[in-house]
């Protein structure tokens, strides 16, 4: 009884929250104002507090400049977690454009909307995503194409990596940052193979329901690890993907492991 008591109350919180603060984000977006960029950063904070989602990070994020972020897919808290560690928009499947109130945050994040399925979209789409970090956006794009159980990394597909060709004013190449994001505890203690489906969102599961039973299960451990970046200095897009997808995998398997 505690337990729903307590997520009826974060999600009505996070309702009220919300609705006070996208006319907030709108008006920047119309305004032109540089803070169209930072808000969401400060509003996601605020909910991954709400949420109880406590996060570590590990490494350095790559400021001052453009910078495309690849990382491992697990749930829908992805968004809450990675815009609450920095300003950020997201690249995403164009069909959450169309979704209930989820698409309406997502416009107001300014995220990149792509068609998957449509490959003569994918070079359209590349330089879209190009223009956006030589502007100097940080974009996450999860290269997986769809969210996992949060035990394993999928493949890397290299297809919209074709963005880190882009250059920099001074000749070099944008930077591309694997980042690994491992869901590791529940209510402080180690969160087993057991209990990650409770957060980690996918296949046919639908959003709402887990939602609230993510919310129910307690507050949650993240560990999220920004590695290396790399370029496409000296390799081609498919061993960029797969350098990437390592240092991803890799780093995932050392927070769940508690090496990190």
């Amino acid at each position: 009884m505690i337990a729903r008591l307590r997520a009826a109350a974060i999600i009505i919180g996070f309702l009220v929250f919300t609705v006070l603060c996208m006319p907030v984000q709108w008006l920047l977006l119309k305004t032109g104002a540089g803070a169209a960029r930072r808000f969401p950063h400060w509003y996601h904070r605020r909910v991954a507090a709400l949420f109880g989602l406590r996060i570590r990070v590990v490494g350095q994020p790559v400021t001052g400049e453009g910078v495309l972020i690849v990382a491992n897919h697990t749930s829908w808290a992805d968004i809450v977690i990675f815009s609450a560690v920095m300003p950020i928009s997201f690249v995403a499947k164009a069909e959450i454009a169309r979704w209930p109130f989820f698409g309406t945050l997502a416009r107001l994040q300014r995220t990149v909307f792509v068609e998957r399925t449509r490959r003569s979209a994918t070079g359209e789409m590349r330089d879209m995503i190009r223009r956006r970090i030589l502007a100097g956006d940080a974009l996450v794009l999860f290269p997986e194409g769809t969210s996992y159980d949060g035990n394993h990394v999928l493949p890397f597909k290299s297809a919209l990596l074709g963005a880190a060709e882009a250059r920099l004013a001074s000749g070099a190449y944008v930077k591309v940052q694997p980042v690994s994001a491992a869901y590791t505890g529940l209510h402080g203690l180690p969160m087993g193979r057991e209990n990650r489906p409770l957060f980690a969102w996918y296949g046919d599961m639908e959003m709402v329901p887990h939602l609230w039973e993510a919310l129910m299960a307690g507050p949650a451990d993240v560990v999220v690890q920004f590695h290396e970046p790399l370029s496409l200095d000296g390799m081609d897009r498919k061993a960029l993907a797969a350098q990437a997808e390592n240092q991803v995998r890799t780093g995932l398997s050392n927070a769940l492991a508690g090496r990190v």
